[in-house]
């Protein structure tokens, strides 16, 4: 019972970010620009490193808001108009990366700051933070359903973008960019592996179930949520890609 109450709101933490993130995930994988979320979750985290490094933590939010935004306007404009788009996209990766660690050189919790910002420990999450992101990820849920397939060019562009500069700005600062990018690409990758169920269901439900096997693993063997995360839903994708092959 002490359990179930210690890791609920960390539950319903990864049932939110699980819900959102495969409905982002399913689409980036069919548009073929894998690193998007990534390059997003990477720039928007320099807007926490400033914070963190420099401002005892204000303005974290706004300052993620803002970088997460820029990071997607840079890549709407490379869906436009760059040739090789995941190679720019990659780059803005790169560039976010390095800049973090460049902002957090001389920080004597530098190292610790930037594994942080890469994956954080959501075992402690609180009921604030679950009703914040539930609030959100609800808003961008109708905007994903009911507005954004109504919109054509540029608009659905911008749309998809900026709606995902919103999720990965509350996201980056409750899991790490790292986190966000495994639940973005690894429930969906699964999901369209396979032909037989709705694909958005099957991401749901391996996302939340594989989740929640870490979490557990995690609590019981002290390991790091965000990492554990990470390393389960990774290698549920890999050995799905071999046990598919021997299958067919």
């Amino acid at each position: 019972m002490q359990i179930v109450e210690l890791l609920y709101p960390a539950f319903l933490l990864v049932l939110l970010l699980v819900f959102i993130h495969s409905i982002f995930g399913l689409e980036i994988i069919k548009r073929g620009v894998i690193f998007t979320d990534l390059a997003i979750g990477q720039i928007s985290a320099i807007g926490m490193a400033i914070s963190i490094g420099f401002l005892e933590g204000e303005y974290q939010t706004l300052l993620t808001l803002i970088f997460a935004l820029l990071g997607a306007m840079l890549i709407t404009y490379a869906t436009q108009r760059v040739e090789y788009k995941e190679a720019f996209i990659g780059m803005l990766y790169a560039f976010g990366a390095s800049s973090i660690m460049i902002l957090l050189a001389n920080s004597p919790q530098g190292a610790e700051l930037f594994q942080k910002l890469s994956a954080t420990d959501i075992l402690f999450a609180s009921m604030e933070q679950v009703y914040q992101s539930a609030l959100l990820y609800a808003i961008i849920a109708i905007v994903m359903v009911y507005i954004y397939p109504r919109t054509t060019g540029l608009l659905k562009e911008l749309t998809f973008f900026a709606s995902l500069a919103l999720v990965v700005t509350s996201s980056v600062q409750s899991a790490g960019v790292l986190v966000v990018f495994v639940l973005l690409v690894a429930p969906a990758f699964i999901a369209l592996s396979q032909q037989r169920f709705k694909p958005l269901y099957v991401a749901w439900g391996v996302g939340v179930f594989f989740s929640i096997v870490a979490l557990f693993l995690s609590y019981h063997f002290d390991l790091p949520t965000g990492y554990t995360i990470i390393f389960i839903l990774s290698f549920v994708v890999i050995g799905s890609v071999f046990i598919g092959r021997r299958i067919s």
